[in-house]
């Protein structure tokens, strides 16, 4: 990623709204790490002499170094075009694992014929600048155009070549699409050679790159390749809810990351007995209602019953030998006849540890002088207080049942005084 301080001269960050075409590494799309940079090599090596040059968004193709120019990783060079012109890109490889990439690529070293003519001057990098400066206003103008002609197609993105002489727009549409008066506006409107090209969904995803539900930056944007084909078995596989909100990505297509696992829970799916959706056993039909497939438990349930019996793997197929044999075994569970006959052990609510029986003693205390206080204050007050009228009450009619029965008062205040 460029920073400030890199020996470039600055450049923006990531998120900066460059789409990946800082100076340096850009937005790390696609990166290779070159672990053969710090060895030592033999004294009579040949350094490999095609190059990795990677352009905006995920674009990367390789280049014939003829002229043996010492260059790094970073480095902005000017590279031939097919199409006529040069362009501008930067180093994202050199060395050896650079034949290691064209392997990967199923790619033959005659096929590459391309070639880097120089180091970009500063020339060449302003240049560049401003080709890549007139590619958001260009994107409008052409999606504009595309409106009033009534064309069913998205226009995503838009590349311009280094010598600004020319300019890819990649688009997305369900089918066939006639843009030939489009091309003829945008060739009038932006002086420049037109090149469509149309891309998939992910493809799309790929290049303008976005945020995943994961919370990291699009796999397909950072590292992904190639894309393999997902299906909805990959999900069933897995015990997933087969929402398909949830499971598509930011292209509307079944997310990549489906297939990541799926060989870890093919394997351990051959353990899992198959057709075991029902037990048959004296007290009724079990229905499988969850699989554990790492744990090797699967849950079971009677009708009419919310209690989920875990069973293992092993008994599962006892089971269902049983039932093949035509006999039903008397519980899923098995239950031997010492744990029947054991005395079922109550536990404890609660254990004495660093001192809990003392903590809640002091908290019962503390809660009933609460209590206390509460019930003096929600009380009437009448004269100086309450309390002291009892207590003279109290002295004046020591018996309160040989007092005066007719004066309601007076019963009120026996009532209410406090049992000694």
């Amino acid at each position: 990623m460029g920073c400030g301080s890199c020996s470039t001269g600055g450049c923006a960050p990531a998120g900066c709204k460059s789409n990946g075409s800082c100076l340096t590494n850009g937005c790390s799309k696609l990166d290779v790490y070159d672990w053969l940079s710090n060895m030592d090599m033999p004294a009579l090596y040949q350094a490999f002499n095609i190059v990795e040059i990677k352009f905006k968004g995920s674009r990367k193709d390789f280049y014939i170094n003829h002229e043996n120019l010492y260059i790094e990783n970073g480095e902005m060079v000017v590279v031939e075009t097919t199409t006529g012109g040069y362009d501008v890109g930067h180093v994202s490889l050199t060395g050896e694992l650079v034949r290691m990439q064209i392997k990967k690529k199923h790619l033959k070293l005659e096929d590459i014929s391309k070639k880097i003519y120089r180091r970009a001057t500063p020339a060449d990098v302003d240049k560049w600048k401003a080709a890549k400066d007139l590619e958001w206003e260009t994107m409008h103008k052409a999606r504009k155009l595309a409106i009033e002609l009534g064309l069913s197609m998205k226009l995503s993105d838009v590349d311009y070549q280094g010598d600004k002489t020319k300019a890819t727009f990649y688009y997305t549409a369900e089918g066939r699409v006639d843009f030939r008066e489009l091309i003829k506006r945008m060739a009038e409107s932006f002086r420049i050679r037109i090149e469509m090209r149309q891309i998939g969904m992910r493809q799309e995803a790929s290049r303008l790159g976005g945020i995943g539900s994961c919370g990291r930056e699009l796999c397909c944007s950072t590292w992904l390749t190639d894309f393999k084909t997902v299906s909805t078995s990959a999900a069933r596989y897995q015990n997933l809810s087969l929402n398909t909100l949830k499971l598509a990505g930011q292209c509307g297509k079944l997310k990549c990351c489906l297939n990541y696992e799926l060989d870890t829970y093919m394997d351990a799916l051959r353990d899992i007995p198959d057709h075991a959706e029902r037990l048959e056993t004296e007290r009724g039909i079990a229905r499988l209602q969850k699989t554990d497939i790492f744990k090797k438990l699967m849950w079971f349930s009677y009708p009419n019953d919310d209690a989920w019996i875990p069973l293992e793997l092993d008994r599962v197929k006892e089971i269902q030998q049983l039932n093949k044999k035509g006999t039903k075994p008397a519980e899923l569970k098995v239950i031997s006849i010492e744990a029947a006959s054991a005395p079922v052990r109550k536990a404890p609510d609660y254990e004495n540890v660093v001192g809990q029986d003392s903590l809640t003693r002091l908290d019962e205390a503390n809660r009933r002088k609460k209590k206390s206080k509460n019930r003096n204050k929600n009380r009437p007050q009448q004269g100086p207080s309450a309390s002291q009228e009892q207590s003279s009450q109290a002295v004046q009619n020591p018996r309160p049942e040989q007092g005066n029965r007719n004066n309601p008062n007076q019963r009120n205040v026996n009532r209410n005084e406090p049992n000694e």
